[in-house]
């Protein structure tokens, strides 16, 4: 009954302390919590991705994550995609959108590295040249595949999350590692309570993205409860946390060094 005692003890003071975190970094950027409207909030690009026009000879993937907007952005991210392939000059950016329309994924919805209401983006994968070129189709056929198409749930799943844990589920050579923040990348139906993480590499159990295990090549070991994950990735030495993400060295997938 003791140990008992001090694990939920010891879960609350983290719980607590990964949310300090992240509102103290929210506050530090004075976007999240400035009670700006959606209607007026920053969506121009960023300015990270490669220039699509001089880069037209190079096939480029990239993920992004943004802070979701509002309060929501103490706690959970929002995640999309976009690529080209060699001898395109714009990107092709899909992602999972809530509002607006009965088919939630969405495909050019915003700048291919735009502010997220406000929020500004961080990359979180990299793909460049032949690696990226050979990629892209399957991740394309996984956008098509993705099954709840028509389907959105804030908590725990099928979401925005749920939308890019499918894609690089279905394309390892992504190696995609989404945060611990990224509540719904581990939702799973009932039907299919085991299977890949989202980086497509190891090995996870989950029920309905509420409880669960994963154990990945990119994740690390990651713990799900009720939706909150807390994990350690050893590949990039960091603690993974609910509400702030990660908390250690920063993790960039990156191959740009392939030709193409």
């Amino acid at each position: 009954m003791l140990y008992l005692k001090i694990f939920i003890i010891g879960f609350i003071c983290l719980l607590l302390l990964s949310f300090a975190q992240s509102y103290l970094s929210a506050s530090h950027s004075g976007v999240t919590l400035s009670g700006q409207s959606w209607s007026t909030a920053r969506r121009d690009s960023a300015g990270i991705a490669p220039d699509a026009v001089a880069f037209r000879n190079r096939a480029i993937v990239q993920v992004y994550t943004a802070p979701t907007f509002g309060w929501r952005g103490l706690v959970a991210v929002h995640p999309w995609i976009i690529f080209k392939k060699a001898g395109e000059t714009v990107y092709s950016r899909y992602e999972v959108v809530s509002w607006g329309s009965s088919n939630v994924v969405r495909h050019n919805y915003a700048l291919p590295d735009g502010y997220w209401f406000g929020a500004t983006p961080r990359l979180l994968v990299d793909h460049r040249g032949s690696e990226a070129e050979a990629m892209i189709p399957h991740i394309e056929a996984a956008i098509k595949s993705y099954p709840w198409s028509h389907t959105y749930r804030v908590w725990p799943g099928p979401n925005s999350n749920t939308f890019l844990a499918h894609i690089g589920r279905n394309v390892p050579a992504l190696r995609l590692d989404l945060p611990a923040n990224a509540i719904g990348k581990d939702y799973r139906p009932l039907r299919n309570l085991i299977g890949l993480p989202p980086s497509g590499r190891g090995v996870q159990i989950s029920l309905l993205g509420i409880l669960g295990l994963t154990l990945g090549a990119e994740e690390g070991i990651e713990l799900n409860i009720s939706g909150l994950s807390f994990g350690l990735d050893v590949k990039s030495p960091a603690l993974r946390l609910p509400f702030t993400g990660r908390m250690g060295v920063d993790k960039v997938i990156n191959d740009t060094s392939a030709g193409g």
